[in-house]
């Protein structure tokens, strides 16, 4: 149980998502909140969610769009302590509809700041992505701008008493932007599995020890901190290779059955993730389980820097790759979530 939630109001926007449902697990059951309001823009999922946790008597639901600025603040009122999880997440809807990437992921998250101000809401934990590292596209241009809204406001002398910060992690296994539920329902009919390209690395983690270090990251972080979560990552062709192996019996299939189809990169779409770039590591340090990334600007205006050197550009092509029982063990944890949850909405 971590001090800085212990008693205190707490909401989750994005809680019908895979993050978001599992922080508010977390927050609810391991770390004595003393009440939690989910936000999120689903009817039906909040429906859902609100029924999984009808026992929690300290917890409530609110449907409410972050692009809606008074209803948003009216959902965190009293708040003390505000995770933002909502965004969206995936490539190619933002790169066909950017305007709409801008208006939930670059103007809700000023509307977050703003009732984050305006309710003086002590703690502000805004949860970013390894897109946001040298983007390549509309998705990873407005994450990346996010952070640079948190981190200029965390600045701002006028409320430099309250702490927000963003944490940036790369994929997370079986999440509603991950490959893994795609490559699943490839074998569940029978393939053929679609791979951009089998030399392709990305970030991995599973749902829970994301969210863990999620939670953790608003206790360790200081005000205009990215902090970035180290983590193992793996090639695509592996994932591919174990997902077929695992899962092509279970639904009738023998895995030499199932073929793996090399399509090409996308528009956009880099070869290995990227979790801190060049420029970063010049003011970075590490602190346990993250590198923290320093503000370019500190509160006087002038160039932050570290006072060590920094680690190399941090990208999943520098880093341990998973061999093939991790993988399956990461990916156990990961679809036990996801059928759990198609129970649950099925009930």
């Amino acid at each position: 149980m971590l001090s800085y939630l212990a008693g205190r109001e707490v909401a989750v926007t994005g809680a019908c998502g895979t993050i978001g449902q599992l922080l508010v697990e977390q927050l609810l059951t391991e770390h004595g909140v003393g009440r939690l309001v989910g936000i999120d823009q689903n009817e039906t999922d909040l429906v859902f969610l609100q029924e999984r946790f009808r026992d929690h008597l300290n917890a409530e639901f609110s449907l409410c769009d972050i692009r809606d600025a008074n209803l948003l603040g009216r959902a965190t009122r009293k708040i003390d302590v505000l995770y933002h999880a909502a965004a969206l997440k995936h490539v190619s809807v933002c790169e066909r509809s950017p305007m709409e990437a801008v208006h939930t992921n670059i103007l809700g998250v000023q509307n977050i700041i703003q009732v984050a101000v305006d309710n003086a809401i002590d703690r502000l934990i805004f949860t970013s992505s390894d897109k946001a590292v040298n983007p390549t596209g509309v998705l990873g241009a407005t994450k990346l701008m996010g952070e640079h809204l948190v981190t200029a406001a965390a600045l701002d002398p006028h409320h430099r008493g309250q702490i927000f910060l963003s944490t940036r992690f790369g994929n997370v296994i079986g999440s509603r932007g991950s490959v893994v539920p795609i490559f699943l329902q490839q074998i569940r009919t029978g393939g053929p599995l679609t791979l951009t390209d089998p030399t392709m690395t990305r970030f991995i983690m599973s749902p829970h020890e994301a969210v863990r270090l999620l939670i953790e990251s608003g206790d360790v972080g200081k005000p205009g901190e990215v902090l970035i979560t180290k983590m193992p990552a793996v090639r695509m062709a592996d994932l591919a290779a174990v997902m077929i192996e695992k899962y092509a019996p279970r639904f009738g299939f023998r895995s030499r059955d199932i073929s793996i189809v090399t399509i090409g990169a996308r528009s956009g779409e880099k070869w290995h993730e990227e979790l801190m770039n060049e420029e970063e590591t010049r003011r970075t340090s590490e602190r346990g389980e993250y590198y923290i990334v320093h503000p370019a600007l500190g509160l006087g205006g002038k160039a932050a820097g570290s006072s060590r050197e920094g680690p190399s550009p941090y990208n999943s092509g520098n880093v341990r790759l998973l061999e093939s029982d991790q993988i399956s063990a990461v990916l156990d944890e990961a679809l036990v979530l996801a059928g759990s949850r198609e129970d649950r909405q099925k009930s």
